[in-house]
């Protein structure tokens, strides 16, 4: 995280505790004000990020410290000729860095100009949250919340993504169900019918390897019981 001259000690500090909240550690502060006792006190229990926060005289000398530097700014065009201030989406961005290697530093401008023209150029990506145009500014703790929400949340969302089910586990499924209308001796014309729609339902459904064994215990407890009927 990189705060380009940050006027305000306060919002040092509420930078810091959204840091925390979404496991970023590394603050880079560019000739930031003085940080007083009310960034400490925004912070709460995320002073240590505070503490351990690297000062710059320039911004080219926080550049060399990442691999990846990503402008962000709600002053941005559409048209294709303005490439400087021609920006992407946040979520763009976040699908885009899925598979990126090395330390990616997300770039915040001043309170009130934001990031200069120069010093969007000497980045490789310029992104934007997308919001009304009535009013398009977000205020600095705002945003960098949002943007490391999206952040975590993609990649949280991706850790937590149990593996669906494949061709081994459908035709079980197909064995049992086709057994189970055999035994409540469903319509033999309909039969075929039948099985394809099962088909399809459980391929639009992608069913997680949990919801399988869940389904399963019934349709083999289903099973059991018109066997012994």
């Amino acid at each position: 995280m990189i705060l380009v001259e940050p006027r305000y000690s306060g919002n040092i500090g509420l930078v810091a505790r959204c840091m925390k909240n979404f496991g970023i550690k590394d603050l880079y502060l560019v000739k930031p004000c003085v940080i007083n006792d009310d960034a400490r006190r925004r912070a709460v229990h995320a002073q240590e990020i505070i503490d351990n926060a690297k000062i710059f005289n320039s911004f080219e000398e926080a550049l060399k410290e990442i691999d990846y530097a990503v402008a962000t700014s709600s002053i941005t065009v559409e048209n294709e000729k303005a490439f400087l201030r021609k920006a992407i989406s946040l979520r763009e961005f976040v699908n885009e860095i899925k598979d990126l290697k090395g330390k990616v530093g997300l770039i915040f401008g001043r309170e009130d100009y934001g990031l200069f023209n120069h010093e969007i150029a000497e980045c490789d990506a310029l992104v934007t949250i997308p919001t009304s145009d009535r009013y398009r500014s977000l205020s600095l703790s705002h945003a960098v919340a949002i943007f490391l929400y999206e952040i975590f949340a993609s990649s949280y969302s991706e850790e937590r993504k149990e593996r669906n089910i494949g061709y081994t586990e459908k035709k079980t499924m197909y064995r049992y169900f086709e057994e189970i209308l055999d035994l409540i001796e469903y319509p033999s014309h309909k039969l075929e019918r039948m099985k394809v729609v099962f088909r399809r339902v459980i391929g639009r459904a992608k069913l997680t390897i949990w919801e399988y064994h869940t389904l399963m215990g019934v349709m083999s407890e289903i099973v059991r019981r018109l066997k012994s009927r």
